[in-house]
Order: C-alpha cells, then structure tokens, then sequence
C-alpha cells in the first residue's frame, strides 16, 4: 500500500507510482470523489487532445466550415441577447 504525508497546508505528493499510474504530470488536474461507501477516489482531469477527436462525430453528418461555425455562434449569441 501507498502512503504519503499531509502537509500543515493540507497539500500531498502523490507517490511517483500513483502518478505513472494516473498518466499524471506537472500541471495535471485531479478530481476527488467520496463514493456511497465513503470511499475517497482521486479521477484524472487530464484527456490527451487526441483522445477527443471524432467523439462529436455522426455518421453521415458534413463537416461545418469555420464561416458555418462563425455564423452559429453569432446567431447563439443573438438568441441570448
């Protein structure tokens, strides 16, 4: 089992095995959930940029232009208004 020492400010270091682990570097956000059991998880924020690619993705969808993507957000912004 891993361990490691809280600090008088409340910080941890993760153990460097926990970090591989993770896939976690200098700068990488985590999230800490208590589950039902109260159990404390600590969740990786950090997603690869390419790991996103095509999730947005329908079969048969075209593909929107920078000018159809600068027009919806214009008139997004309108509707608000």
């Amino acid at each position: 089992m891993l361990s490691t020492i809280v600090t008088d400010t409340g910080q941890i270091t993760l153990p460097e095995e926990v970090r591989q682990h993770l896939k976690l570097v200098s700068g990488s956000r985590v999230e800490f959930v208590i589950d039902e059991e109260g159990q404390v998880k600590i969740l990786p924020l950090n997603v690869a940029v390419e790991a996103l690619s095509g999730i947005l993705h329908r079969p048969g969808m075209q593909r929107a232009s920078l000018d159809d993507m600068e027009a919806a957000i214009s008139q997004g912004a309108h509707d608000w208004a």
